[in-house]
């Protein structure tokens, strides 16, 4: 990794697209951490410091993790990415359903163009909404229960609430060009490294944090996240290869075909989404809970006991479940077995030993169901450690090698590195063609 980075910073284009990234990545930071206007910064500090040693923070984890610890500090890039990583999981799930959305997607970059155009709209609805939701919790005092002091300068002006919402709302706006800049302009896939960044900002307090108060669980957490990373490093490059023919065929007075290749299927082919999914239905009942403290009602009582923490037996059974499910469900819907048996029935290709059509997309849903069963597994096993070790080992609420960090990391470190590397090989064979 190091050598492409050195590699690329000695070629003059690359090295500006290195250069347009850090500056893009450095203003990102800038607006994470940059106060909204009509925020009490000092009361707002005291209560994130307080929030951060309760329980409090769990309550909005996984928003509060895709936005790099900007949420609770209520800044302009409070929302993050995490609007836009919303709406792309819902717009992939509506091209299954709404036939309309799946003919766009057939059309190629022209209705890929268009589904992008509705994501950005959702995009902005959904941050209008959650905006607008986190305001109200704060300006209530429910964004940190646990706080007396007010968060707002005047939570009684409803004009100052209206423009507080309309500035986190065109932060996500923001966010949504900047990752579109680093894409055209820079290197790698700018959403991913938007991610990335927020993910990897909030290592080095919460590292510190476990430093300052336990050195030898500091010590153990070091140890237990460079044996996830490595994992994480192996089970993502590893995948399935199905050998693929393509017969000769004669187009005019040219013969095509008659090469050989490989589907390439990976053993976690559904990313980190099942986690996402899961961890932001278990976030619902601790949000139910944090909004009905006073209710009496017995359901919300057995929520708040099982379900409202990560350290019962019901939560933790329930979230392994829960990704498994996801892992099945959304490599079921991203992966259609019978289209790709079609279209390499229809360009001349066939697997050796299997007949073209339905057999071979017969084939191919057993070899993907044999695939997924271990990678559900391997989600669910990386996503419970960090429970496990807050269950058993009392770490920091807030562990910092979690199972959604470590895959966001890895995956996205090791497809920039590949792009880098990529473009490398093509200047050189540009060089070796002059």
């Amino acid at each position: 990794m190091l050598t492409a980075f050195t590699r690329a910073f000695r070629t003059p284009d690359l090295r500006k697209k290195l250069l347009f990234t850090l500056g893009i990545i450095a203003l990102f930071r800038l607006g994470s951490v940059l106060p909204t206007p009509g925020v009490h910064v000092q009361n707002l500090a005291a209560c994130f410091d307080q929030a951060r040693a309760g329980e409090t923070g769990n309550i909005y984890g996984m928003v509060q993790l895709f936005s790099g610890g900007a949420l609770l500090k209520l800044s302009v890039f409070a929302l993050g990415i995490m609007p836009y990583i919303t709406a792309s999981i819902i717009l992939q799930l509506l091209v299954v359903v709404i036939p309309r959305l799946e003919a766009l997607k057939k059309e190629g970059q022209a209705g890929q163009t268009k589904i992008t155009q509705y994501t950005r709209y959702l995009t902005i609805g959904l941050a209008v909404l959650q905006s607008t939701a986190f305001i109200a919790l704060a300006r209530t005092g429910q964004l940190f229960p646990n706080c007396q002091q007010d968060v707002l300068l005047d939570p009684d002006n409803i004009f100052g609430i209206v423009t507080m919402v309309i500035i986190m709302t065109a932060g996500t706006s923001v966010i949504m060009w900047l990752g579109e800049l680093i894409t055209d302009r820079g290197v790698g896939n700018g959403m991913s490294i938007l991610i990335f960044t927020q993910v990897v900002a909030v290592f080095p307090s919460e590292l510190a944090n476990i430093f300052q108060a336990n050195k030898f669980t500091f010590a153990v957490v070091m140890v237990v996240g460079i044996f996830m990373i490595a994992a994480v490093v192996f089970v993502e490059q590893a995948q399935r290869r199905i050998p693929v023919q393509y017969a000769k065929r004669m187009v005019g007075r040219r013969m095509y075909g008659g090469t050989s290749t490989y589907i390439p299927l990976k053993v976690n082919q559904a990313g980190i989404i099942p986690v996402i999914f899961a961890s932001s239905l278990l976030y619902l009942p601790q949000l139910l809970t944090s909004l009905f403290q006073t209710s009496d009602n017995a359901v919300i009582a057995w929520i708040s006991q099982n379900l409202a923490t990560g350290d019962t037996p019901i939560y933790m059974a329930t979230f392994f479940l829960l990704i498994i499910f996801f892992t099945y469900f959304y490599v079921s819907i991203t992966f259609n077995p019978p289209e790709v048996a079609d279209n390499m029935k229809k360009y001349g290709g066939f697997i050796p030993g299997i007949r073209p059509g339905r057999p071979t997309a017969e084939y191919l849903s057993f070899v993907l169901n044999r695939l997924t069963a271990p990678g559900a597994l391997y989600l669910g096993l990386i996503s419970m450690v960090p429970i496990v070790a807050l269950a058993v080992a009392g770490a920091s609420q807030n562990f910092p090698f979690g199972g959604t960090s470590i895959l966001i990391m890895v995956g996205v470190g090791l497809d920039t590195v590949k792009q880098i590397e990529s473009q490398l090989q093509q200047r050189n064979y540009e060089g070796f063609l002059r």
